[in-house]
């Protein structure tokens, strides 16, 4: 599990350089992975998760407006809007289940920002998944 969450530690970090600078900045993302010294099975899987949350930006964008209720997602804190993408990415379309990715989510936001984040993170994290639920359940009926 510690190996899971350092990917996630890198994947933050490659989301927040490409946020930041774009993909013109993805030969500096694939250094910074390759420097890391961590096994590759980690670097992997935050490459995966770099590359698969990054492509989907506009949808998570979306998904997450509509449950960071009075906050543009643009005038949120950098580290904040991609921990949000990060574990939306990880709810919906890898299927980790959802305490999990908000667990995370949090450690993230108290190692990476400031004091109020988690809480702000985990509200939002927190209705994205009772949606989440509800649509599979409306999707099972």
């Amino acid at each position: 599990m510690k190996q899971q969450h350092r990917a996630r530690r890198l994947a933050l970090q490659c989301i927040c350089c490409l946020d930041v600078q774009g993909q013109k900045a993805a030969g500096m993302v694939e250094l910074f992975l390759s420097d890391s010294r961590e096994p590759d099975e980690t670097i992997q899987t935050a490459r995966r998760l770099t590359e698969c949350a990054f492509g989907k930006l506009n949808e998570l964008d979306a998904m997450l407006a509509r449950h960071a209720r009075h906050w543009e997602l643009a005038r949120l804190a950098l580290v904040d809007r991609n921990i949000l993408r990060l574990a939306a990415y990880e709810m919906s379309a890898e299927g980790v289940p959802h305490g999990v990715a908000i667990t995370e989510a949090l450690k993230l936001a108290k190692e990476f920002s400031t004091l109020e984040s988690p809480r702000f993170v985990n509200g939002v994290l927190d209705s994205l998944a009772k949606q989440l639920e509800k649509d599979r359940k409306g999707t099972k009926e």
